[in-house]
């Protein structure tokens, strides 16, 4: 094929942390305050970067943002040495020193919206990093997240990266966890399935515990910047309701590959609707039917669905042209999730295989397998043209590993957080981990 879907995960960083910054998020907010495992949280995402390069081929990886980012606390009016910042943070509200120090770019899935130059107007490859408005932790990844993609996709005749939108309530974007291309085999042209929270006029449906993380007017916005035609471009609302019990993306409670899309039968307003829609208009498009696998409140409720991950599983096309589900080992211990595997199974669809994967370390802090996976689609020439070091080969997954276990703590806690040490550990790991992936420090480490 000459357009080949490449999945980018995030390395996990060193100061991978559990410090429940994530409101709306059941499983952060669960495991707030406890000890996490930095090295590993990166051992488990590379072991999932390994498997999937081996079903697929096409496996890359984005580096982790520098840690901790210190001017937002002396901006704040935190003054003195370093480790003087930090003390006085911590003393004043220990969430603000987390937040300089969150891991959270992890989870790529959030990192930026892309489509492929098959769907967009001038034939490049558009990026749209996510300006991660809904929460302060993750609004200080955009710049980063913007500069690391126009170092690795660095050709303006192939690729677009536009900054991020505007960072402001009507314009909150969370990336591709609320967006979905399907595509029929064979086609260099999909259909881009965008899924937005709340109407940025703030009329209409709207849920009343969590906030909505995503507005129709980002959606909207990221569609015009790619130059979809509107013939390639769907728009749903998420239900209120899911959103309050936890599922604080689109991408907690539907999932979708090629030409298939698993689903929970509440995940979206006016499902039915939605569902036929969007169905009809891929038909229409490709010629092909979209195959949808849809469970019911009965048959996975909500609260199972947010336990398990299950609609978090990753969906990848094998070498041989079958499709596998890799899900978080949670679906393994949930017999509801369970059945719901087996029926996927036993279905008439191209899934035939299961995987199971053990990423505990990042499914405490609320993301599953397809949280950490930012997929892109590349024509040989865009292949070629991307930056090889972030390919995952054998040789890089070894060195990775070995990095790894060098720089990486097994153990941090919030009051580990206020150690000085730790800022050197993790710069000193970033120097060399820019060495391994042949990006210029400067870039990893966000410098001038």
């Amino acid at each position: 094929m000459s357009n080949e879907e490449f999945c980018f995960d995030g390395l996990i960083g060193p100061t991978h942390n559990y410090a429940g910054l994530s409101f709306g998020n059941v499983a952060s907010e669960l495991h707030g305050q406890e000890v996490a495992n930095p090295q590993a949280a990166a051992l488990q995402g590379l072991a999932k970067m390994k498997r999937v390069a081996g079903l697929t081929g096409r496996q890359c990886l984005l580096p982790p943002l520098r840690r901790p980012r210190l001017e937002l606390l002396r901006s704040l009016g935190f003054r003195g040495t370093d480790a003087e910042v930090i003390d006085r943070a911590f003393d004043y509200r220990p969430e603000l020193l987390a937040i300089c120090y969150s891991a959270s770019s992890m989870w790529t899935a959030n990192a930026a919206t892309v489509s492929p130059s098959g769907d967009c107007g001038d034939g490049r490859l558009h990026f749209t990093p996510a300006n991660l408005h809904s929460t302060l932790h993750r609004s200080i990844e955009a710049h980063s997240t913007t500069r690391n993609l126009r170092s690795i996709f660095d050709s303006e005749d192939l690729f677009c990266v536009h900054p991020p939108l505007p960072a402001q309530t009507w314009f909150a974007d969370e990336g591709a966890a609320n967006h979905t291309r399907f595509v029929a085999a064979g086609q260099a042209a999909g259909l881009e399935f965008f899924v937005f929270g709340i109407r940025s006029d703030g009329t209409g449906a709207a849920p009343q515990k969590f906030p909505a993380r995503q507005t129709q007017m980002a959606s909207e916005t990221v569609a015009r910047r790619h130059q979809l035609e509107p013939e390639r471009v769907f728009f749903a609302q998420q239900n209120p309701r899911v959103i309050d019990a936890g599922v604080f993306h689109n991408d907690v409670i539907a999932v979708g590959h090629e030409d298939v899309l698993l689903c929970h039968s509440q995940a979206f307003l006016n499902q039915s609707q939605v569902l036929g829609g969007l169905s009809q208009q891929f038909e229409n498009l490709t010629g092909n039917p979209l195959r949808i696998i849809e469970f019911s409140e009965t048959e996975l409720s909500l609260r199972d669905a947010v336990s398990s991950y299950l609609f978090n599983s990753q969906i990848v096309t094998r070498k041989d042209g079958g499709m596998s589900l890799i899900c978080p080992i949670e679906c393994d211990g949930n017999q509801a999730a369970n059945e719901c595997i087996a029926k996927i199974l036993d279905g008439e669809n191209r899934i035939d295989e299961v995987i199971f994967l053990d990423l505990r370390q990042s499914m405490n802090n609320g993301g599953g397998p397809a949280c950490l996976r930012l997929r892109v689609v590349l024509d040989a020439r865009q292949r070629a043209a991307m930056h090889a070091g972030v390919i995952l080969t054998d040789s890089l997954y070894v060195k990775l590993t070995a990095w790894v276990r060098r720089h990486y703590r097994e153990s941090l806690s919030q009051e580990d957080l206020r150690d000085p040490n730790l800022i050197d550990e993790t710069w000193v790991a970033m120097e060399e981990l820019s060495k391994i992936l042949d990006l210029p420090s400067q870039v990893l480490l966000d410098q001038p």
